[in-house]
C-alpha cells in the first residue's frame, strides 16, 4: 500500500472559484465588543468523539484571540450522547447560543427538524451562499437557511496504512472477496481489518451508509428521491439487503475486533492509533484528530470495496453545519462568529484542523500526496452520492443504526431491520 503523509489541507491548491465563492462572505461585521467597551459572551456546543482538542475548540480560541473582549464558553459533548443532550437543552431553553448541527432531516441534530420545531434562527446571505448545489432542501425551509455548511466530508473507510503494511496488506482490497480475505490476513497477525463502535449507533449507521454507496447508490443515485415518492422501499431493494448482508459477512469473517458489539468510540481511537485495527467507518477528517496522538502513522481514505463486478462509489457531502439557537440572547455576536468562520482564511483553517475538504471547489483540488489521493478520481468525476440519512424521514436512520447493532448481537434479521426502516418512514 502506497504510504501517504497527511499533507496539511490548508496547502491544497484550492481553485479560484472556491475562494471567490467564500470571499463573498468575507465582509463580516466585526464582532460586538471588538474595540468597544462592553465585553461580549456567548456559548458554543459541539460534539466530540475523543479526548483530543476539537477543531471547534481551536477555532473558538482563535476567534477570541482575534477579537478583544469576546469570551466563548465552549461545551464539548460526547458524540454518542450529543443528540439527546442538545435536544433536551433546546426543549428546556438552556441550550448554547451556537450549536453544531447536521444538514437535512435524518438525525435529531438535523437542521430541518430543529428549524421546524422553532429551535433555530434563520441565517443570512453568507450561509445561503455556502449551500452546496442542489442541496437547498437540506439547509432551508421556505427560502430561509438554518445551517451554515463547514465542510465536505467522506463517509467511508479511514485506513492506517502504516499498520496495514505491517501485517502484509500493501494494497487495500477493491472487491468484497478480497476484503474478506484481508480480514483473515489481519486476524492472523493479531489485528482486525476494521474497528467498529458497535454500541454507538452513529458508527453502526455510518458503516451501513458507507457500504450502501456501492450496493445502492452506484446503481441508482436517485434512490432517496424514489423512496420519498413511494416508488421503492428498503425491503424491496436488493441493494439494501446486500448492504446489510455485507455487514453480516464481515462479522462472520472476523473483520471486526473482538467485542465490537459492545464497543464505544474509544475503541476506534485506540484501535487505529495503536495499529491494532487497520481501518474504521468514520468521517474522513477524523484521521487528523487521531493522527495527532500517532504522528508516525500514515493514513488513506479508501472507498469501500464494490460488490464483485460493481463500480467504486462514495458517500460524500457536507456533513456538519453551525446554527444559532433561536432563543439566544446573543444572536448578533453569534452571527459575527459564523461570518468569521466563513471567511477564506478560516475555511482553510477548518480544513487543516478537521482534515475535511473545503465546502467549495472540490472538483479542482489537487489531492496528490494527501490521504485523499485514493478517492481523488471518484470525487473529481462526481462518483458519489450525498449522505443518505440527510434525506430520510424521522427515525429511519435510528432504525438502521440500531438494526445493525441487532445484526451483530443476533437479535435482528436483515428483513427485520429493513421492515423497521420502512415502518419508520411512515408509509
Amino acid at each position: 500500500m502506497t504510504q501517504r503523509t497527511l499533507r496539511p489541507l490548508a496547502a491544497l491548491a484550492i481553485p479560484a472559484v472556491g475562494l471567490l465563492a467564500l470571499s463573498a462572505c468575507a465582509g463580516a461585521a466585526e464582532a460586538d465588543g471588538e474595540g468597544g467597551d462592553e465585553p461580549v459572551e456567548f456559548s458554543f456546543t459541539f460534539a466530540t468523539s475523543n479526548s483530543l482538542e476539537s477543531p471547534y475548540q481551536t477555532l473558538a480560541e482563535e476567534y477570541m484571540a482575534a477579537h478583544e473582549g469576546v469570551t466563548i464558553t465552549a461545551n464539548a459533548v460526547p458524540n454518542d450522547s450529543y443528540d439527546e443532550t442538545v435536544r433536551t437543552q433546546l426543549q428546556a431553553g438552556n441550550a448554547s447560543d451556537v450549536i453544531q448541527t447536521t444538514p437535512g432531516s435524518g438525525a435529531p441534530r438535523g437542521v430541518i427538524p430543529l428549524a421546524e420545531a422553532g429551535f433555530l434562527e434563520p441565517l443570512g446571505d453568507t450561509a445561503a451562499s455556502l449551500v452546496p448545489e442542489g442541496a437547498d432542501a437540506l439547509f432551508a425551509i421556505d427560502g430561509e437557511v438554518y445551517g451554515q455548511a463547514l465542510d465536505f466530508t467522506l463517509s467511508t473507510l479511514v485506513v492506517n496504512t502504516t499498520a496495514a503494511a505491517g501485517v502484509g496488506i500493501d494494497e487495500f482490497p477493491t472487491t468484497t472477496d478480497d476484503l474478506l480475505a484481508a480480514c483473515a490476513t489481519a486476524a492472523d497477525a493479531g489485528a482486525s481489518l476494521v474497528v467498529l463502535a458497535g454500541a454507538a449507533a452513529p458508527n453502526t449507521g455510518m458503516a451501513a451508509q458507507a457500504i450502501s454507496a456501492t450496493r445502492v447508490y452506484a446503481d441508482d443515485p436517485e434512490w432517496n428521491a424514489k423512496r420519498a415518492a413511494g416508488e421503492v422501499t428498503f425491503s424491496d431493494t436488493q441493494g439494501w439487503h446486500d448492504t446489510l448482508q455485507t455487514i453480516v459477512d464481515m462479522d462472520e469473517a472476523g473483520c471486526f475486533q473482538g467485542g465490537a458489539e459492545g464497543a464505544g468510540f474509544d475503541a476506534i481511537t485506540n484501535g487505529l492509533g495503536q495499529g491494532t485495527s487497520l481501518g474504521a467507518f468514520i468521517p474522513s477528517g477524523s484521521a487528523v484528530e487521531i493522527g495527532a496522538a500517532a504522528p508516525d502513522v500514515d493514513w488513506a481514505i479508501e472507498p469501500f470495496p464494490a460488490a464483485d463486478g460493481g463500480e467504486p462509489y462514495l458517500i460524500a457531502s457536507s456533513n456538519y453545519t453551525i446554527s444559532i439557537n433561536a432563543a439566544s440572547e446573543h444572536k448578533d455576536a453569534a452571527a459575527d462568529f459564523l461570518e468569521w468562520l466563513a471567511e477564506p482564511a478560516q475555511s482553510e483553517r477548518y480544513s487543516e484542523l478537521s482534515g475535511e475538504l473545503p465546502v467549495a471547489g472540490i472538483e479542482g483540488l489537487d489531492l496528490a500526496g494527501t490521504m485523499y489521493e485514493p478517492v481523488a478520481e471518484l470525487l473529481q468525476s462526481g462518483q458519489y452520492a450525498g449522505l443518505p440519512n440527510a434525506f430520510w424521514k424521522g427515525e429511519v436512520y435510528d432504525k438502521l443504526a440500531t438494526g445493525v447493532q441487532g445484526l451483530l448481537t443476533g437479535q435482528k434479521s436483515i428483513d427485520d431491520v429493513l421492515a423497521d426502516m420502512d415502518a419508520a418512514w411512515g408509509e
